[in-house]
């Protein structure tokens, strides 16, 4: 076994504090990383909070990981000792289910195994995350980093990134496009960039109008305050996409009318309590909500590399492990622009 040092939620209510682990020896198909930077996801701490459901303690979060790949198992062939590596949501799946087979291993119909949270699939252990030195993986669920990319600001993309690149790729996100992205946090700015580089014309809709600045430096076409209730009827029937990355309890209804017809709004952000759609909002206007989760391995590896052709990487901010908690209370703030990044050096 792999001795590992990392940060872990011990209950759900105490500080993240050191936790000392074992990793699985390297197998024939498995990849060790030494993990140089992991980003902080608000779903880490919904997860350590325990309001995702119940977890086991101790549980080290992080699913935004990159590292340099040290060792290799006999029958790895897509990595080498010294690549640049990365790990994403999840370390493995079923392989096998209608969703696997087509690459869309976010979908599993057996479930995918979480980076952390989840079970190994010999039930051996729990899953732990990227706030820590190490972790092993199986080459088919590791990412390879393109070379020259600023690592600190990459390892968000392996969220935040893939989760507003996946839906922008399914609806052919482009140029034409009228597309207004609700929330200007971790995912929406990443939304911003992307959407951007792929030639729509993108509003940032936002009950934040200081932010009207940081979104137009981002790629942002357009701002609007969704507060000022005669800038929300100035844009009924305005946008043909709408990328709803807000997680708290909002109006869904309110964007629905800025559709035009046909328009979809994709959701990305999970609200804790169940949402009201009016049907006619659907009806009268044949307009779509839809939802997007991730992205499968395929894809994540094609993001990466958009993302390195187009130089587009993640707004960071990077802090020692041991100031993880106080991350944590800014981020419930919005208090980040626009994502925490871990530098693993600081674990030593």
């Amino acid at each position: 076994m792999i001795q590992t040092k990392g940060f872990a939620a011990y209950d759900a209510t105490s500080d993240l504090k050191p936790y000392d682990f074992e990793r699985r020896d390297v197998g024939a198909n498995d990849v060790k990383i030494e993990i140089l930077y992991c980003g902080i996801c608000h779903s880490d701490l919904h997860h350590v909070k325990g309001e995702w459901g119940e977890i086991l303690y101790p549980s080290v979060p992080g699913h935004e990981i990159v590292g340099r790949v040290v060792q290799v198992g006999a029958e790895v062939k897509k990595f080498k000792e010294g690549d640049m590596a990365g790990v994403g949501c999840f370390v493995d799946s079923c392989r096998h289910c209608h969703s696997c087979r087509e690459g869309l291993e976010q979908y599993c119909e057996n479930g995918f195994v979480a980076t952390y949270g989840g079970q190994a699939k010999d039930g051996s252990a729990p899953t732990q995350g990227g706030y820590s030195n190490n972790i092993v993986v199986d080459e088919q669920y590791v990412l390879r980093v393109p070379m020259n990319m600023d690592l600190s600001r990459v390892a968000p993309l392996l969220c935040a990134g893939i989760t507003t690149y996946s839906p922008i790729r399914e609806w052919k996100i482009g140029e034409g496009h009228k597309v207004g992205i609700v929330g200007l946090g971790g995912l929406g700015h990443m939304a911003v960039k992307i959407a951007a580089s792929k030639g729509a014309d993108v509003t940032v809709l936002s009950t934040s109008p200081e932010k009207a600045k940081d979104a137009h430096e981002l790629g942002a076409h357009n701002f609007a305050n969704t507060r000022d209730k005669d800038t929300v009827k100035s844009m009924v029937n305005t946008f043909d996409f709408i990328i709803n990355t807000v997680s708290a309890p909002h109006d869904y209804n309110m964007y629905m009318n800025m559709l035009k017809r046909d328009g979809t709004m994709i959701l990305l952000g999970a609200p804790p309590a169940p949402a009201e759609i009016m049907a006619g909002n659907l009806l009268f206007k044949r307009r779509r909500l839809v939802g997007s989760l991730i992205g499968g391995i395929a894809e994540t590896q094609e993001m990466l590399d958009y993302c390195a052709t187009h130089n587009i990487l993640s707004d960071v901010e990077v802090i020692p492990i041991d100031y993880v908690n106080e991350a944590y209370e800014r981020m419930v703030k919005g208090d980040v622009k626009y994502r925490f990044v871990i530098d693993m050096a600081s674990l030593k």
